[in-house]
Formats: C-alpha cells, structure tokens, sequence
C-alpha cells in the first residue's frame, strides 16, 4: 500500500471512521475517557472532557487520543478537508503496512497528515485546524518542529483589552528576524548569531465556538535544520520535556530510587543540594555549586546550578608565573550537572541534568575523601556514627592488604626463639607486669590476623631480653620500598626514653613508611645481631640495597655481620639529632645558629659548598674549640650527603626533617609510662600513615600537576611520577633552561659536556652514551635520589632525546610503584 494508502482515506472511509469512532466513544464512557465531535460538543462538555483526559494526555499535549490512537476531537479539530487516520482499518490491514507508518518522514508529509513520533500521534499542522487552547497549538507545532529539526518561539500575541484573553498569537521559529544591532556594539562577549529571518511560522485565532483556528501556517524555511540526534537540545524542545517531566513527577513518586529526574521537585534549594551530592558519592564524584541567579527584587535564588567538580577549565592567571608550587590541575570540562529553577509556588524543579561524566569516576573505597563528602561525613560524626563506620573501614582496608600478601612467608613459628638466647643479662630491666601485657598484646594481634609476625628473645635469665614484631602491611611496604632502610635508634639521645627501634623507609609519595618494629631491653652485638636475622625472616629474606644508621659501632658490628654485602652510611638525621642536643646551649644565646645548624647540614650537595658552610657556621659562633663538632667534622665522609653519593638513599632526609614520627611519640616512649598505651598509639601513627598514602593516591588519580609550559619531556614525566616526584623533576628541568653548554668533547660513541649555570663558574661533567642512550653527571644525583638532575637533562635537551629515557625512571617513584 502506497503513502496514500496510509495517510490519505476516501470520503467513504472517512464516514465508517467517525461512526466507529463514535461507537468506542460510547463504550470508553465507563472509563471517564469521554469523547465528542465538534459538531456535538458544547464548548462547556468540551471543557470538562478535557480536564478528564488530561491524565492520560503525554506532556508534549499529543493530539491522538490515549486509548484509541485516534485523534481526539476536543484537543485539535481537523476541518473537513483534513483527512484522519483509520486506527480500525489500519489493524485490518496486514502488518507490514501499519508499520509503515511509524516510519514516515516528515519532510515528504503535507500539512494535516497524522505523524507517530517516539510519544505517538500527532498532526501536522494545517490552515483550519483547531486546538482546544492556545497551550495545545503550541504543543502542536513544537512536536512538529521536533521532528522537522528547529526550535520555535512563541512571538506577537493580539489580547482583548476587555477581558485580557488571547485573541490571536503567532508562533514562528527561532530564527525569525534579526538581532538589532545596537545591542552588541559595546558588548566585550556579542552572543553567537542565530536569527536569519526565517519566515517559517503559525498563527491561531480564537473562533466564537471557544476554540482556536490556525490561521496561517508557513513551513518553509531559509536555514538548514539540526540534527534528530541533537533535536533534543533546542530550547523549544526543553521546555517541553520540562513540562512533561513535571507532569510525570506529579503523577509518580519521583526520588526512589536516588537518581535525579527532569521535573523533579524539591522544596528548598539546600534540599536539591543534598540529594545531588548524595547521588554524587553513590555514583563516584563530588559536587560543586557553580552558576546561581537571585532575584533582584528579594535576592532569593531562582536557578542555580550543581555541577561535577571537574567541570570547566581553570583560567589562566598571570600571577601563575611567579608561583613555585601552583595548584594541581582538577578541572578538565566535565559536563555532568544538574540545574533547579524555582516555580511559581516557591519550590525548585530540575530543569536539566546531565549524567555523563568525561572522566573516571572514584572507587567506593575512596568516597570519603571526596570534598563534598565530607560534608556528610562531618554530619555523621556530628551525630556519633562516624567513629563506628571508620573502625569498620580500618578494619576492611586493613583486611584488603592482608589478603594481598598471600602466603609468602611461613608464619608457623614459635615467638618465643629458644635458641638464640642471650648468654647473659639483659641490661635493662622492664617494670613489674610489662612482659606479661606485652605478651597479651602480640599474642591477641596474632589471634585477629593471623599473617602478623612477632619474636621474642630471652636473657640467661629466661626473662625478655628484645622483641620485634611486624604486621602483613608492613611487609608489602617493604617488598615495594625496602630499597633503602633507615633503622632509627634516635631514642638513644633520651635516656629515659624506652628502648624503641623502627625500621623505617619512604614511599613513592615520599611519605613515612615503618617496615617493623623492636623494643629492645639490651644493647649487645648479639641482640642486634638477633634482631637484623628477625627481620630478614620477617621479609623472606630480602635485603636492602642501602642502610642508614646511628653513629654506633655496636650496630655497625651487627650490621656487617648479618648484611655484609650492602651499603652501610651514618643517617645525616641523627647526626643532626645529636648535634642539637650536644649544642643545645647554643640556642638561647645565638637564635640563627639553629638555622646556620640546619643549612649546613642539609642544603649542600658539592663538598666545596659544604666546608665553605661548616666553616663560616664555626667562626660566626664560634665553636672552633667544640671537640664534638670538631669531631665529627673527621667523620663527615660518612654522614654529609656532599660525600658518597653513588649510594642510592631515596631522599629519605628531606622526609626526615619534615618530622621524626619518634618525636611525636615522646611522651609515649618515657620509661615510666604504660608499654600498653606505647603500643596502642604506635598502632593509630601507623594507621594514620596509612590513610595519608591512601588521600595521597586519590589525590594523584584525580589531579594532575601544573606543567610549567608545553613541553614533550614534561607531559612524559608527569604521566609516570607522582606528583610529588614530578614537582622535584620538574625544578631541575626548570634550572636545566638556564644551563649552558661550555665544551662537548668527543670519543667515538661517548660525549663528555662541560656544562655550568649561566654565570657562575662551576662546571659539571656530563658523559652521554650515544650507543645505549646513557647519561652521567658528576653530581650524581640521579645515583644518590633516583631523579635526573638540570645538568643531566640540558644534555638530553641538546642531544634532541623528547622522552625520558626508561632506565631513568624508577619504579619506586612512579604511579605504579605498588603494580
């Protein structure tokens, strides 16, 4: 059957169609679905028929009829020379051609043939063709543009000066006319053009009979029109998806389900507030208040819109050219949002939401950490549950890293270690009852995790003499970050302090990691010696590659014996501990010297700087009789990091001085205090850590760090560091700019650069390999932290190398340091 067939019927067929349509008129009856010809239909019975069916309308004001697809006699009235559609004759008909009709396009319809679009029937519009309000033609023709492809406006209105009703109105497409002109000569922003007068339009006239008539329908048009895929975004179609959401928000109970909706409604603008960020941390994101327009008359809010926190982009300030550490970059134009316009009744309604995200969303373990989320968290805690739900967290995250361990070593031991006992006295004594609460401790962590590692040593006595302990996440930080190890004895400076020895290291972010822990009650060679095998028992076996130390033989001894083959270096850290105990008179009378102290100790890389700096700092103050500093100035080649810096260390003094968690747990460390209360605050540092790291790495999943320009080399470091690595590669790339290249001498594959800062005389040597893309400075900073240093990378630069060689990035600091 041809279009005809479908659209088009004889006068015949038009007859039995109205008398079919009055008979199922006749039986909806019952069902409050009343229906009428205009010809028999009082403008009053009209009314009330179309306030019963206004239930069963789509919001979009469909001109077909709900229960019987048919065009519905109240809402549009076709003149006679308007043709209907047959829903009857349609099902007689075979099914291929009834489906048809879902299918025809717009564009080859003429003026008053019915159209099914994805809400059902409509017609399209046509001179003579009645509505039953104003509101119903202009729900008409928009469903009509919809599928057309263009947006309409409702434009000249004609009102009675009696009553104030409409008379006539004319409603055209948005592209109708011009913009005047003197409207953007002094705007700094002119809105993007879309007015090309187009003509396209209707116009309805109100009839004596109460209804109103198209007068004039014009549906050619000047312009091309939108894509159907993109039809949804014109104005016109939004607010008619608005109304229909309304509509639908009314009839249903609308938030079930925690997923926001068009047209929902909220009774306070704080309310819409809460149920988005609840959303957002179900879903994985946080929420920020962008855009909002209060009423010039009250100042009350009449939009405002929530958006993703990475929406937008963050403007470019020229103040960021003076900041050594910008802000990480968040905001990368995500589009997800949710816009609330007050209604005439004082309540906000969702005008648009937006659910698609252009970035990855955070993983439930992460939430908490959102900011907006932690307004919800602060409420939780506000009201008790918190300090519950963070216990159960702990206890989950904790449970995580366990079960990631596996069953790597064999914790099927006997704690108490029978054969490695002391052949003497232990030289310190516990007080009454610890060894018994200490016992209880480690055998009640045992019980609860079963991966968790202890040992004790005994005395000749049979009385503890040490114990050392560590748990599975210790274990995992060490396998990740066990390179270089700091055994920290800095409770040897305060005699009355107990016995406590971590084993300590830096992560990839460079924060504190502890590897295990001892309280030794004797300082002998042999319970050292106990101690460093516990520990690589404890660890599979898996040494370091680098230690550092105390200043103490005893140690040294132990250390020689039971890890002969790794390097050995006295931490700069404890050095600079004793000194300020050893100096401590010094800071009353002299308050720099702490500062010239600090300087000397830690801000020189080149041995010359060093000397230079110690010898000011002994004549300034006037130390040069000091026989402790005189004394370790000899020794100076074991502890100043000017000196053996092809010994790989991590760094680990600039995690140092930004706090020894030793020093926060003096008042826990005296001897006269309960080793229980030690114990259990130890636990809370540790896990305390362990939080950080974790906000570390949803910090570096969500923000990326600030390049300093557009640079190749740059964009490769940030995608495998971390940021906090990254920020320290990136200072160097920066003093790299202001290197020059003296001399470039060259040896077959080997090129030797004499380079030095613009201006100073000091060169460095850099030797690159052309055979194996190798470089070497005589700083040697890359040996001694792991990251190329300026001199390093001037030569890359003017060798053409783009991208950071592999070898030179290190595992250990890289965003999968822990894959």
């Amino acid at each position: 059957m041809d279009r005809s067939g479908h659209g088009i019927l004889t006068h015949g067929k038009n007859s039995e169609f109205q008398n079919e349509l009055h008979e199922s008129n006749q039986a909806d009856v019952d069902m409050g679905e009343e229906c009428k010809s205009s010809e028999t239909s009082s403008p009053e019975k009209s009314r009330e028929a179309t306030e019963s069916e206004s239930d069963s309308w789509s919001g979009s004001a469909s001109l077909v009829e709900k229960s019987a697809v048919e065009i519905n006699g109240d809402e549009c009235q076709a003149p006679p020379e308007i043709p209907l559609v047959n829903k009857y004759e349609m099902n007689v008909d075979s099914e291929q051609e009834s489906q048809s009709l879902n299918t025809v396009s717009v564009d080859v319809l003429g003026p008053g043939v019915p159209v099914k679009d994805g809400k059902g029937l409509f017609m399209v519009p046509a001179v003579g063709m009645d509505f039953e309000s104003e509101e119903h033609a202009y729900k008409c023709y928009s469903r009509y543009a919809v599928m057309e492809g263009f947006s309409i406006r409702k434009d000249f209105v004609n009102k009675s000066r009696v009553t104030g009703a409409v008379v006539s109105r004319r409603f055209t497409c948005y592209r109708q006319g011009y913009r005047p002109s003197k409207h953007t000569m002094n705007t700094r922003k002119p809105r993007k053009e879309t007015r090309t007068g187009c003509l396209a339009h209707m116009t309805i006239a109100w009839q004596p009979y109460g209804k109103f008539r198209v007068t004039n329908f014009e549906n050619k048009h000047n312009h091309e029109f939108v894509n159907p895929s993109t039809a949804h975004l014109l104005p016109s179609q939004k607010r008619l998806a608005f109304a229909e959401a309304v509509e639908a928000d009314l009839a249903s109970s609308s938030g079930v389900d925690g997923v926001p909706k068009l047209g929902m409604g909220f009774e306070l603008e704080d309310h819409a507030y809460e149920f988005y960020n609840s959303y957002a941390g179900k879903v994985g994101f946080s929420v920020r208040k962008d855009y909002v327009n209060r009423s010039k008359i009250d100042g009350a809010v009449v939009s405002r819109r929530f958006t993703c926190f990475r929406e937008g982009f963050r403007q470019k300030d020229k103040r960021d050219l003076s900041i050594k550490r910008p802000r990480k970059e968040t905001r990368i134009g995500c589009l997800a949002q949710l816009v609330i316009s007050r209604q005439s009744d004082g309540s906000y309604r969702v005008t648009n939401f937006e659910e698609k995200h252009n970035h990855e969303l955070v993983a439930a373990c992460r939430i908490r950490m959102l900011r907006s989320q932690k307004q919800l968290v602060a409420a939780q805690i506000a009201e008790g549950n918190a300090i519950e739900g963070r216990k159960i967290q702990l206890k989950s995250a904790h449970e995580v890293s366990c079960n990631s361990i596996g069953e790597g070593v064999d914790h099927e031991y006997d704690p108490v270690d029978q054969r490695s006992k002391l052949i003497s006295k232990c030289t310190r004594e516990m007080r009454d009852g610890e060894a018994e609460k200490i016992q209880q401790y480690f055998q009640s962590k045992k019980v609860k995790n079963p991966s968790f590692f202890y040992a004790i040593q005994l005395d000749a006595d049979n009385q503890i003499a040490n114990i050392f302990w560590t748990d599975a996440k210790m274990v995992m930080d060490y396998s990740d970050f066990g390179d270089v190890l700091c055994f920290d004895t800095t409770y040897r400076i305060n005699e009355d302090c107990r016995l406590f020895s971590p084993f300590v290291g830096v992560n990839h972010h460079k924060q504190m990691v502890i590897f295990g822990a001892a309280l030794l009650y004797d300082e002998t060679v042999d319970s050292f010696k106990w101690l460093f095998q516990k520990f690589l028992e404890a660890m599979s076996g898996k040494k370091p590659k680098t230690i550092l130390t105390d200043q103490d033989e005893i140690v040294s001894e132990a250390i020689c014996s039971i890890l002969p083959d790794i390097n050995q270096r006295v931490c700069v850290w404890h050095v600079y501990q004793r000194a300020l105990k050893q100096l401590s008179h010094m800071f009353i009378g002299s308050p720099p010297f702490v500062n010239d102290l600090l300087s000397c100790f830690f801000d020189h890389e080149e041995e010359e700087d060093f000397i230079a700096s110690w010898n000011h700092m002994m004549d300034l103050h006037g130390l040069w009789d000091n026989e402790w500093l005189n004394k370790i100035f000899e020794t100076r080649e074991q502890w100043a990091i000017a000196y053996k810096r092809h010994i790989f260390c991590a760094d680990i003094k600039s995690v140092q001085l930004r706090g020894s968690f030793i020093l926060k747990l003096k008042k826990y460390l005296k001897s006269d205090s309960d080793v229980l209360s030690f114990l259990k605050q130890l636990g809370k540092m540790v896990n305390d850590w362990h939080y950080k790291e974790l906000e570390a790495n949803y910090d570096m999943s969500q923000n990326m760090p600030k390049l300093m320009g557009d640079v190749i080399l740059l964009k490769h470091a940030r995608d495998a560091y971390t940021p906090r690595i990254f920020e320290l590669f990136q200072q160097e790339y920066e003093t790299c700019l202001n290197i020059v290249v003296n001399q470039c001498i060259e040896n077959g594959s080997l090129l030797e650069y004499k380079v030095s800062i613009y201006g100073q005389p000091r060169e460095y040597t850099v030797s690159y390999n052309l055979s194996n893309n190798t470089v070497c400075c005589s700083c040697m900073k890359f040996e001694f932290i792991g990251v190329l240093c300026s001199h390093a990378l001037k030569v890359l630069d003017y060798s053409n190398i783009r991208l950071l060689p592999s070898q030179y990035i290190l595992k250990r600091w890289t965003r999968e340091a822990r894959v």
